[in-house]
């Protein structure tokens, strides 16, 4: 099989990189089935571990109402809390929101009467 070099684009910064006919004999030895996505320098910028960029996503604290940001995306049904109040709930000391006709409780614990799940 004859390869000849392609001109590709980089997914990170943009620009234009060659992919030789060296790198595609490799790759089709290798029975990769995707071209490269990166360039050289990108390449290596994620093998040393370079920043990483993660994602915010500003919403409101499920427990005081707060706007803030969170380093992921939150998914429906489960309580967002701002940075103070996830160290109040990891110390125990904050009171979860309150159902309509039930009382607060403490992060982590059950309402007298009920029973935890998976007991």
């Amino acid at each position: 099989m004859e390869f000849t070099d392609k001109v590709l684009k980089c997914i990170d910064c943009g620009s234009d990189f060659i992919f030789t006919a060296g790198e595609q004999l490799f790759f089709h030895d290798k029975d990769f089935k995707n071209d490269p996505k990166r360039c050289k320098q990108c390449k290596a910028k994620r093998a040393n571990g370079g920043p990483r960029v993660r994602a915010e996503t500003r919403t409101k604290c499920s427990a005081c109402g707060i706007e803030t940001t969170v380093p992921f995306r939150p998914t429906q049904g489960r309580p967002v809390l701002c940075r103070s109040c996830f160290q109040k709930a990891q110390t125990g000391q904050l009171l979860t929101p309150a159902t309509p006709g039930s009382t607060p409780t403490p992060a982590g614990s059950t309402p007298a009467g009920s029973t935890p799940v998976g007991t």
